[in-house]
């Protein structure tokens, strides 16, 4: 008998659509289907928003001063301190998982737990 370690993954396990993202002003409010909520994130007067991507269930912004992200399944807005000349360099978001390449470090983000794992680059590419 031959066992395999690798899940099978079927076309109904797919993440769907359950997170939306509304700016209104000064606030960005996470419309969140699967738990029936809207979470708000204030943005202060000199914070801007630079980007952001919405994907199945998570989002992540970037403003001039910080990423934020916000997962589904673990409801709530996580944030990360921009570093001084840190430059975001890209945004990936699918699923429930993104990724965030800046000048200095990797960020990825899972939703389903709510929280971010962080790396500095190595310059000497």
């Amino acid at each position: 008998m031959v066992f395999s370690a690798v899940p099978m993954v079927h076309a109904s396990e797919t993440q769907e659509k359950v997170l939306f993202l509304v700016e209104e002003g000064d606030r960005l409010i996470a419309s969140n289907t699967l738990f029936s909520r809207f979470d708000e994130l204030r943005i202060s007067a000199k914070e801007q928003v630079v980007q952001q991507k919405v994907a199945q269930a998570v989002a992540v912004v970037v403003t001039n001063q910080r990423i934020v992200a916000y997962g589904a399944h673990a409801p709530g807005w996580e944030s990360v301190r921009l570093h001084a000349n840190e430059r975001v360099e890209s945004i990936q978001a699918e699923d429930a998982s993104a990724l965030v390449v800046t000048s200095d470090r990797l960020l990825n983000f899972y939703g389903r737990r709510g929280s971010w794992a962080i790396t500095k680059r190595s310059i000497d590419l």
